[in-house]
């Protein structure tokens, strides 16, 4: 894949620091594959990250949220003395990082059955929710309105 060199923006902007590592990190060759995850929408308002965490404790993950980005790491400590036959289930560390949009939240997160599930909600403040402005009718149109109406009956 060709690569972009996107240093000419970021000497003529001020204050786009964001915009300009999300254009870094799609220009990535590598996407990270392990752990498998899902992402669905629960309702109108509310998502659910799930990812596969099978022989990982609670106490082995670790949740952040920063600046948007939600990351979710996974370390494990290996027992020194096993010695396998056939190892299928993964088990090194990990670090999935999710990029969330303006106004949503973790609201929650639980481990079972070897599934991490996040949950996440939007909650837009009601300043930037829109609203419906009525419009009223001048004052001074209305009695005008009403007196052309009068002179019309006589």
């Amino acid at each position: 894949m060709r690569g972009f060199d996107f240093s000419p923006l970021y000497r003529s902007t001020v204050g786009f620091d964001q915009l300009q590592s999300l254009l870094d990190s799609v220009t990535q060759d590598t996407a990270p594959t392990y752990p498998p995850y899902n992402i669905e929408r629960t309702s109108e308002n509310d998502y659910r990250i799930t990812v596969a965490v099978a022989g990982f404790g609670q106490d082995d993950l670790e949740i952040e949220v920063k600046q948007n980005v939600l990351t979710i790491s996974g370390k494990r400590a290996e027992p020194e003395e096993t010695t396998y036959l056939y190892r299928g289930i993964a088990g090194r560390s990990f670090e999935r990082r999710f990029q969330l949009a303006d106004h949503v939240e973790v609201s929650g997160a639980r481990l079972e059955n070897g599934l991490l599930h996040v949950d996440l909600v939007r909650r837009v403040p009601e300043a930037l929710k829109p609203r419906k402005i009525e419009i009223a009718a001048p004052a001074s149109a209305a009695k005008t309105l009403e007196g052309s109406l009068a002179n019309a009956a006589d």
